[in-house]
C-alpha cells in the first residue's frame, strides 16, 4: 500500500525514508477516530449515491471487523504502511472485494482524514479529562465541608498570615479546577468541527455533502473553508494549553501537600499508596508520586511550545510538519490524566492533623489584621490603624507576649480607642467566625458553599 503514493516516483522509498515520514506509534493512538470516520464517509458516499447499498455494506462491515480486530490486538500498525489511514485502508483492501474498498477514498485526502482523527480523539480525552476533573472537585468539595471548621495558619510568603480553615484552602483549589473544567468545556466548540470533506486542501468537484458525514459522527458544525479545514491546529493548541493551566493548578496542590506532609509543618499525612520509602533510609516516606504530578507540569508545557513552535510558521495548506503536533496532543492528555488521579488519591486519602494546624494557626501574631480592623471600624482610619497594630506586634515580639494576655491599660497606650471587647477577637476562632464578608472564611461560609457544590457540582 505504501507502493501506492509512490507512483509518481520512479524509485520506492527507502528504509530510511519509510521510516522517518512514518507516524505509525503516534498514529495508534487514532486507530479507532479513523475507522468510525471512514464508516460516516461510506454512509455520506451512499447518501450521495457515490456508493451503492451493497458497495456501502460491505465496506462498512469490513471497517466494523477491522474495529473488533484491533479493539482484540488482531490488528497492529506496520510502519511500512506509513500512517494509520494506509494500514486501515490496506486491511480493508485485504477483508472484502478490493474494487469496492479502493471507492472509499473518493472525495478524501489524508489530509482531512487526519485532521478529523485527531479532532476525535481530542473531543474524546476532553470529555474524560473533564470527568475527571469532576470527581476531584467533588472530593475538594467533599473534605471542604468535613473540615469547614478546622482552623488552618493561612500563609502568604511562607510566612503565618491570617486564621482560616482548611475548607476554604479545599474550596481555592476547587475553584481553580472549576475554571480549568470550564476553559475544557469552552474549547469543545471549536474542537467539534468536522474537517471531512475538504479533501487535500481545495475541496472537491464530486457531489459529496460533509454535513451528513458530520450529523454521522455527532459533530454539530463542518468547516467553511476548505484550506483551513486541513491545516488548522488551533484546537489541538487550545487543548495542550487547557492541560497546561490545569497541570499549573495541579502542580500547586501538589506543592502544597507536599510541604504539608513534612515534619516541619505536620499538617497532614499522605496515603501510602502515593508514597515510597527510600533504599537507604527504611523509615522515610517520600511522596513521590505527588512530587511527580509537581515535576510533569514542565513536560506539559514543553509540549505546548513543541505544539506552538511548530505551527508558528506553517505556510498555507497541509504541511508534513503538521504530523508532528500529534505528540504534544496525546503526551499532554496522558500526563494531564494519570495526574488528575493522583492528586484525588492525596485528597481523598489525606489525613488531616486538626490540632498541629490549630496550633500553627494559635500565633499571636497572625490576629494582627483583626485588630487594626476592630480600630478600624470604631472610627481610625486604616492607615493609622495598621501603624497602630504594627508597633504593638512589634512589642509584643519583643518582649514575648500575646496580645490576648495583655492588660487592657497595656493596649491602651498603644490606642486608647481599645476597650474590654477587644478580647473578644483574640482567638483564632473568633477571628474566622469573623470573616463573613462574601466569599471569606468563615465556617459557616464554607459549610454552605461545600454543601451546595455537593448538590450541584460544577
Amino acid at each position: 500500500m505504501a507502493q501506492i503514493i509512490r507512483e509518481r516516483f520512479s524509485k520506492p522509498a527507502d528504509e530510511f525514508a519509510a521510516k522517518f515520514v512514518a507516524s505509525i506509534e503516534a498514529d495508534a493512538n487514532l486507530v479507532v477516530q479513523d475507522i468510525h470516520g471512514s464508516i460516516a464517509h461510506a454512509k455520506m458516499l451512499h447518501h450521495r449515491k457515490i456508493l451503492t447499498e451493497p458497495e456501502t455494506v460491505a465496506i462498512v462491515h469490513g471497517l466494523e471487523k477491522i474495529l473488533h480486530e484491533w479493539s482484540t490486538g488482531q490488528f497492529t500498525l506496520d510502519v511500512a504502511n506509513e500512517d494509520v489511514h494506509m494500514n486501515v485502508e490496506k486491511r480493508l483492501l485485504g477483508e472484502i472485494d478490493p474494487a469496492i474498498g479502493a471507492k472509499l477514498h473518493t472525495a478524501r485526502s489524508r489530509n482531512d482524514q487526519v485532521a478529523l482523527d485527531l479532532r476525535l480523539w481530542t473531543w474524546a480525552v476532553t470529555e474524560e479529562i473533564r470527568g475527571l476533573i469532576r470527581e476531584l472537585l467533588k472530593s475538594l468539595a467533599t473534605r471542604a465541608k468535613e473540615h469547614a471548621e478546622t482552623i488552618f495558619p493561612g500563609i502568604t510568603h511562607l510566612q503565618h498570615a491570617q486564621p482560616i480553615v482548611f475548607g476554604h484552602v479545599l474550596l481555592c483549589y476547587h475553584d481553580r479546577l472549576a475554571r480549568d473544567a470550564g476553559r475544557f468545556e469552552d474549547s469543545l466548540h471549536r474542537v467539534t468541527v468536522s474537517p471531512l470533506g475538504a479533501c487535500a486542501m481545495a475541496g472537491t468537484s464530486i457531489d459529496t455533502d460533509p454535513a451528513v458525514t458530520a450529523k454521522e459522527l455527532g459533530l454539530p458544525a463542518t468547516f467553511t473553508n476548505s484550506i483551513d479545514a486541513v491545516s488548522d491546529r488551533d484546537f489541538a493548541a487550545e487543548f495542550v494549553s487547557a492541560c497546561s493551566i490545569l497541570m499549573v493548578h495541579l502542580s500547586q496542590m501538589a506543592e502544597d501537600l507536599i510541604y504539608w506532609s513534612t515534619p516541619e509543618f505536620g499538617f497532614v499525612e499522605l496515603p501510602d499508596e502515593l508514597c515510597t520509602s527510600s533504599s537507604i533510609m527504611p523509615q522515610k516516606k517520600n511522596p513521590d508520586m505527588i512530587e511527580l504530578v509537581r515535576g510533569k507540569a514542565g513536560t506539559v508545557f514543553g509540549h505546548l511550545i513543541n505544539l506552538l513552535t511548530t505551527l508558528k510558521a506553517q505556510p498555507l495548506g497541509y504541511n508534513r510538519d503538521l504530523q508532528e503536533t500529534k505528540p504534544p496532543v496525546f503526551g499532554a492528555a496522558e500526563t494531564a490524566r494519570l495526574s488528575l488521579r493522583a492528586i484525588k488519591l492525596g485528597i481523598d486519602g489525606m489525613k488531616v492533623k486538626t490540632e498541629r494546624m490549630l496550633e500553627q494557626a494559635s500565633d499571636p501574631q497572625m490576629l494582627a489584621t483583626d485588630l487594626a480592623e476592630y480600630l478600624a471600624k470604631r472610627g481610625v482610619p486604616f492607615r493609622e490603624a495598621h501603624g497602630t497594630i504594627a508597633r504593638l506586634m512589634k512589642h509584643c515580639a519583643e518582649k514575648n507576649l500575646s496580645p490576648a494576655k495583655m492588660k487592657l491599660a497595656d493596649l491602651r497606650k498603644h490606642s486608647e480607642t481599645f476597650e474590654k471587647d477587644v478580647f473578644d477577637l483574640l482567638t483564632p476562632k473568633a477571628s474566622v467566625d469573623g470573616k463573613t464578608s462574601p466569599g471569606g472564611t468563615a465556617p459557616a461560609l464554607v459549610a454552605k458553599r461545600a454543601g451546595e457544590l455537593l448538590k450541584d457540582p460544577e
